[in-house]
C-alpha cells in the first residue's frame, strides 16, 4: 500500500465566516477532529465551524484574544496535550475568559486536554494490537518492527514504541490521525476528541 502522506484538508471554514472556532495545537490534532466529525455526519463547514491549528499551544493566548471576547467575539473551545495546559490556563485569564486553577476548570472554561498527547490517546483508545492492524493494512508494519530493533528503542513498551514511530517521518502524526481515527470509529474515539465536538 502507498504509504505517501494525504494532503491535510484546509480549515472547515474561512475563520471570517466562522460562529464557533475550535483552537488545536498542530495539524494531526485538527485531521482528528474533522475526520472524528465526518464520522459523526457532522458538517463543520455547514455549522460554520472553524478548526485553526495554531503551530504549539503556546500562542494561544493571542488566538483567544483574536477570536474571543476581546476580538471577534466568537465561541472558542480548544483541544491541548497535558504539557501545554498551562499556556491554556494563562491564555484564558489573558484573554479575560477564565481563571482556571485546575483540569475540571480547564474543560469548563472549553479545552479538553489530551493525555499525554493526541498519539497516546488514540493508541489508548485503539490497543496496541489495534494500532498495529492498522500498521499492517497500510503497509507500514515492516517499518515500524524495523524502528522497534533499533537500540536507542528496543527496550521501550510497544505503546510508547508506536507513539515516537508516530512522529518520526513529516506528515506521519496526520495521516495516522485520519486512520486511527476511523478505526476507532465514533464510539471509540478518545474522549477528548468528542468532548471538542460536543461544545460546537
Amino acid at each position: 500500500m502507498d504509504a505517501t502522506p494525504a494532503p491535510v484538508p484546509p480549515p472547515a471554514v474561512p475563520v471570517d465566516g466562522a460562529s464557533s472556532v475550535v483552537l488545536v495545537e498542530g495539524t494531526s490534532d485538527a485531521t482528528a477532529l474533522r475526520t472524528l466529525a465526518e464520522l459523526q455526519g457532522r458538517d463543520l463547514a455547514g455549522e460554520r465551524v472553524a478548526v485553526v491549528p495554531m503551530g504549539g499551544a503556546t500562542s494561544v493566548a493571542k488566538y483567544l484574544q483574536r477570536f474571543g471576547p476581546p476580538g471577534l467575539g466568537l465561541h472558542v473551545v480548544g483541544l491541548c496535550d497535558t504539557r501545554e495546559e498551562p499556556f491554556v490556563r494563562r491564555g484564558l485569564a489573558a484573554a479575560g475568559i477564565a481563571e482556571v486553577t485546575s483540569r475540571e476548570e480547564t474543560e469548563r472554561a472549553g479545552f479538553s486536554v489530551c493525555v499525554v498527547d493526541l498519539e497516546d490517546e488514540l493508541i489508548r483508545a485503539l490497543g496496541p494490537a489495534g494500532v498495529l492492524a492498522v500498521l499492517e493494512e497500510h503497509g507500514d508494519l515492516s517499518r515500524f518492527r524495523r524502528f522497534q530493533r533499533q537500540p536507542a528503542h528496543r527496550r521501550e513498551p510497544v505503546a510508547h514504541q508506536l507513539r515516537r514511530f508516530l512522529g518520526t517521518t513529516s506528515g506521519r502524526k496526520a495521516l495516522y490521525a485520519q486512520r486511527l481515527v476511523k478505526a476507532a470509529g465514533p464510539d471509540r474515539a478518545p474522549a477528548p476528541l468528542r468532548a471538542v465536538l460536543a461544545r460546537v
